[in-house]
């Protein structure tokens, strides 16, 4: 063989096993690439397809209906307790609940609360639940603006919850029943429940202890939401209620539930 032949001989050899070793890399690195996206490998990416999305959790919706009913349905009742919060009253309503284990709403005044953190804060931390009952009370909101009625809701709703120390507000009491469609549906916009009652004990009217105990105890089929209040005036006849009407629905057989908040 002549040098000359040799020579190209020795190229071809050498361009062949290039072009062999450049063919297996390429083929090694689509497989690598293939088993990345199959088996995760490390360092690489995965798919779109790989990624598990977390699963969405439907948001539970505050209908615009004025409540009523249990959550724990059956004979259970619901003490909310209105127009506060109030030094002198509150924490004595507070006592009493707590001696007899029992949760309530407290639907509070915003400037009420505002004035009243500590009280706000106690609320929470014992259990009870918060509700706005507006900023100035006015019984006649309901035949005032939309925009008047949604100052009083949401204004009031901001003051609880800073008293509270963030703590949620939720339900929404229109001042003497007085809900209109388009209060129920700031309230629902902004999570808060409207809020009902079975039983008006009249304690507002200071009828005397004895009186709001009967009402209770005479009013309670009407349904299970039975309504006190904390402000407003001298509250020593609804404290001394509560302080009887508590231990006698346990004796009736009622255990004691939050007002419903959301749809099923």
């Amino acid at each position: 063989m002549g040098q000359n032949t040799y020579r190209t001989h020795i190229a071809v050899v050498a361009s062949a096993v290039g072009i062999s070793l450049a063919v297996w890399a390429a083929a090694a690195l689509t497989n690598g690439e293939a088993a990345a996206k199959t088996d995760g490998a490390p360092g690489q990416r995965p798919s779109a397809e790989q990624v598990e999305k977390p699963a969405r959790v439907p948001a539970q919706r505050v209908p615009e209906g004025i409540a009523h009913a249990a959550e724990a349905g059956g004979r259970a009742v619901n003490i909310t307790i209105d127009d506060g919060p109030d030094p002198r009253w509150t924490p004595q309503m507070l006592d009493i609940l707590k001696q007899n284990g029992v949760k309530a709403v407290f639907c509070m005044i915003g400037p009420q609360a505002r004035q009243h953190p500590d009280l706000v804060k106690r609320v929470v931390a014992e259990g009870h639940r918060l509700c706005d009952h507006t900023t100035t009370h006015d019984t006649t909101m309901d035949k005032k603006s939309v925009a008047y009625q949604k100052q009083q809701i949401l204004d009031a709703k901001k003051m609880i919850e800073d008293a509270a120390g963030g703590a949620k507000v939720e339900y929404y009491r229109a001042p003497g029943g007085a809900f209109t469609p388009d209060s129920r549906r700031i309230a629902a916009a902004a999570g808060m429940r409207p809020l009902g009652w079975n039983v008006d004990t009249k304690d507002f009217e200071q009828p005397g202890s004895a009186s709001i105990v009967n009402t209770v105890k005479n009013e309670l089929s009407n349904g299970p939401t039975i309504l006190f209040h904390d402000g407003g005036g001298d509250r020593a006849q609804t404290v001394e209620a509560l302080r009887q009407v508590l231990p006698w629905l346990k004796e009736q057989g009622h255990p004691f539930s939050f007002p419903v908040r959301t749809a099923p």
